[in-house]
């Protein structure tokens, strides 16, 4: 790709071509296809460990080597016991590993004395100072308007700059509510090189969402999105951005229960994960993938606010390349 007015820090911190991350959205719809086809066209995808245990995720970067030979990212949620994880990641030479939901501060270390690039994703300023006296590469400033979990509380706009602000000169990353060239230049001038972004890519070929929940992005509104902690069994008390359905509707006035994990919850289908199909209970925070069977509408359907804005499925390398171009083009118009 040749030289992008949008080429910041975070390019060459990474070795990537223009800062633009695609969301590791899981277990599995930021798929190996997804994150590939982001890196391939200069920015970095990043998957999700996805609940697999170590070997199936060994397997899984394997698959995601085969189809880009350039830099991409493996993202660990640290609500869950990422140890052997990180080490299969190390042994592996991922060129990136990202951490979430947690002090990363022990991996980084490690990381870096293998050679791995560290991210670390955070919602507040006092976070975004524990990753960096930490030593990480690069910090995701999330602002609440994102979709899937979220760990703060602040919009995007007003935590991006105080981010900024407060780890100077760690590069900062914008993620939350992002989806278009207009976002994406906005996060730069609150003083971010790059943002993240999964709703976009949810509307891809490449994701690995199901049909139906591709098709509610489409069709839902900035309104459409209720940030709750409905989606609890299996990750209670957590906060999480949804897509409004009926069913939401129904049961947020009692969103509690949706943390309780009680064994009586009924089924409400079947997925895959780690590796084997198993049954959804209702309020369990999966988002359906592609072979997700049953009652897709009572699912956990992650969106961001920015959803509003995602009228059309496009190519993962589509949507890339009309980011920079049109970023660039407003950045010219703004210089004139």
């Amino acid at each position: 790709m040749p030289p992008s007015r949008l080429h910041t820090r975070v390019c060459d911190v990474l070795g990537i071509d223009v800062p633009i991350f695609v969301a590791p959205m899981g277990p599995s719809v930021t798929s190996p296809e997804l994150a590939a086809a982001v890196s391939n066209a200069g920015g970095l995808g990043i998957v999700s460990f996805g609940a697999n245990p170590p070997d199936l995720l060994r397997d899984l970067i394997r698959r995601l080597r085969a189809l880009t030979t350039r830099p991409f990212g493996v993202n660990m949620i640290l609500h869950f016991p990422v140890d052997d994880h990180v080490n299969v990641c190390i042994e592996e030479k991922v060129p990136v590993i990202s951490f979430f939901w947690g002090d990363a501060s022990r991996f980084v270390g490690p990381a870096h004395a293998a050679g791995l690039k560290v991210i670390d994703q955070v919602g507040s300023v006092e976070a975004a100072k524990r990753s960096a006296q930490a030593g990480v590469d690069v910090v995701i400033a999330q602002g609440v308007e994102a979709g899937g979990h979220i760990a703060g509380q602040v919009s995007t706009m007003a935590l991006v700059p105080r981010v900024v602000d407060a780890i100077a000169p760690t590069p900062v990353v914008a993620a939350g509510g992002i989806v278009d060239a207009r976002g994406l230049v906005a996060a730069l001038a609150l003083g971010a090189e790059g943002a993240a972004m999964g709703t976009r890519f949810l509307a891809t070929p490449e994701a690995n969402a199901h049909a139906a929940y591709k098709q509610r992005v489409l069709e839902s509104t900035e309104e459409d999105t209720v940030r709750t902690t409905l989606f609890g069994y299996g990750w209670p008390n957590a906060p999480h951005r949804t897509l409004r359905t009926k069913f939401v509707d129904e049961w947020l006035s009692q969103e509690a229960r949706g943390s309780q994990e009680r064994r009586d919850e009924p089924v409400v289908g079947e997925t895959t994960l780690g590796g084997h199909r198993q049954e959804v209970r209702r309020f369990m925070g999966f988002p359906p993938g592609a072979d997700t069977t049953g009652d897709i509408e009572s699912m956990s359907l992650l969106a961001g606010q920015g959803v509003g804005l995602v009228n059309e499925i496009k190519p993962a390398a589509e949507i890339v390349r009309d980011l920079v171009e049109s970023a660039s083009r407003i950045i010219q118009q703004l210089a004139r």
